[in-house]
């Protein structure tokens, strides 16, 4: 029975013993358990706020780029907005500018307009003067001569006739007077014209073409037995060859430009090819024609994109291109040509006129010069009729054909080309003329003009194509103007030497004035 009760005495304390050892190690557990979750808690804690930090960052880091963009494009659009501004703001000059000049000329028109009604008025009154006058005469008449009013008529007519004759005399004087300074404008023209085309004094520079040669043997050469190579080159090419005693040189003669490039490329292609006989004469010249009639096809459609124009028929194209060998007092034509077409543009469209149709007009305007040495007449005629043929517009054909002043259909685009011609070819350095010879011609051109007698004040203008002369109303008249005028025309022929034509211009005013008190 002791061992029994021992037992469960043993039990119950070994039951005790395990229910404690589990409560111990059931609060143990919960305790780690704790620990840990708290210990993963504060992990997670720290890599939220890390987390967070980071997103912090990253946050700032995209800020600060998308400030940096937007600023960008604000300062971008800012500079756009102050490009227009300007643009705005020069716009706006130009309108205020052209305004005040729309503003001058109604002024100047209103002026004018009031002087003519002033005028209007003036022979009005003068006219009902007169008529006074005359019935006042008549009755005077009448009453002194004791005459009948058919007898008083009849001596009326008789003065009136003889002053009617005399008035018919004066008059018909100074249509002679006017038929023969016509005259003289027309054949100085011609002549001049012909002395543009053909003068001695520019033949050196203008017609002929100097050919180097390495030696008196190839010169042989060149020449051929009997002169047969010389013939045979003359033959091909169309121009006529020069050689002299002048060593090393043989002279190219033609008043075709073209040709005169052709002979000349030739004989420098056979002088280095070393060949010279008939035969290879005859195809070097006909090859060398082909290159050369591809330049000019290539020059007349560069001048026609370097000016825009476009419809052009292809053979005013190449009659373009053949004025790239055609000089005038040294000024390269095409080139001439077009600068007039771009100032032509710029004028008319000043005016508020088509500046396209000017350019078009004004690259057109010398086309006749490109076949002058092949037609009769002037080249703004020949131009002219080319033109025509090619349908193009008549404002184009006009200036072509008027722009030097012949024949009577003109019109402002006319007006504009011949201006634009004159500039062109006028202007200091166009056409061998420094600035300094430019300044001293116009002051040889007042001074001729000043010292005639009666003259007050000379002054050139146009460039030096015309002289405005001022003469003393009391001490020349009507007539001696018109001579006076045709002197000075005289002595700057003989004095001077010039391209073209100068215009003079002799004004003679009278002014009459009185004070009102």
């Amino acid at each position: 029975m002791e061992y029994v009760l021992v037992g469960i005495v043993a039990l119950l304390v070994g039951a005790g013993a395990v229910a404690g050892y589990t409560a111990w190690r059931r609060t143990r557990c919960k305790a780690d358990a704790q620990s840990e979750a708290e210990s993963i808690v504060n992990a997670a804690k720290t890599e939220a706020a890390n987390i967070l930090r980071q997103a912090e960052v990253d946050a700032k880091d995209e800020y600060l780029r998308r400030r940096e963009a937007f600023d960008a494009d604000t300062a971008e659009q800012r500079k756009e907005l102050h490009a227009e501004e300007r643009r705005l703001t020069k716009r706006e000059d130009l309108l205020d500018q052209k305004l005040e000049t729309i503003t001058a000329k109604e002024r100047a028109v209103e002026v004018a307009e009031r002087s003519v009604a002033e005028k209007e008025r003036s022979l009005i009154e003068k006219d009902q003067h007169l008529s006074e006058l005359v019935a006042g005469q008549r009755e005077e008449l009448l009453r002194i001569s004791h005459m009948t009013a058919d007898e008083a008529r009849a001596v009326v007519l008789e003065r009136f006739e003889r002053e009617v004759e005399q008035d018919a005399n004066r008059l018909i004087e100074r249509r002679i007077n006017e038929a023969k300074e016509t005259a003289e404008d027309e054949a100085r023209e011609i002549i001049t014209t012909a002395i543009q085309r053909y003068a001695a004094s520019l033949t050196s520079d203008s017609t002929v073409s100097a050919v180097d040669i390495p030696s008196d043997d190839m010169k042989g050469r060149v020449i051929g037995r009997e002169g047969r190579n010389i013939r045979a080159f003359e033959k091909a090419t169309g121009v006529d060859v020069i050689v002299d005693d002048t060593p090393g040189v043989v002279i190219v003669s033609a008043f075709d430009p073209v040709r005169r490039v052709i002979a000349r490329l030739t004989l420098e292609k056979l002088i280095q090819d070393g060949r010279i006989h008939p035969a290879r004469i005859e195809e070097v010249a006909a090859n060398t024609e082909k290159e050369v009639n591809r330049q000019i096809v290539e020059a007349g459609k560069k001048a026609c994109i370097e000016t825009n124009i476009r419809g052009l028929h292809g053979k005013l194209s190449q009659l373009l291109g053949r004025l790239h060998f055609r000089t005038s007092y040294g000024q390269n034509v095409l080139r001439h040509s077009i600068e007039v077409a771009f100032l032509s543009q710029m004028i008319a469209e000043d005016l508020g006129l088509d500046g396209e149709l000017a350019r078009r007009a004004g690259l057109l305007h010398d086309i006749g010069k490109a076949v002058d040495h092949e037609v009769e007449g002037g080249h703004p005629q020949i131009g002219a009729d080319l033109l025509k043929r090619y349908n193009e517009k008549p404002e184009v054909v006009n200036a072509a054909g008027g722009h030097h002043g012949e024949g009577e259909n003109h019109d402002l685009y006319t007006a504009i080309v011949s201006a634009a011609d004159a500039i062109s070819a006028s202007r200091p350095g166009a056409r061998r003329e420094t600035l300094d010879r430019y300044i001293k011609r116009l002051e040889k051109l007042e001074e001729i003009a000043t010292s005639f007698e009666g003259v007050q004040q000379a002054y050139a203008i146009q460039a030096g194509r015309e002289v405005r002369v001022i003469v003393d109303a009391q001490s020349v008249d009507d007539r001696l103007a018109a001579k006076a005028a045709r002197d000075i025309a005289k002595k700057v022929e003989e004095e001077m030497t010039y391209p073209g034509e100068i215009k003079v211009t002799l004004i003679r005013e009278t002014r009459c004035v009185e004070y009102a008190r």
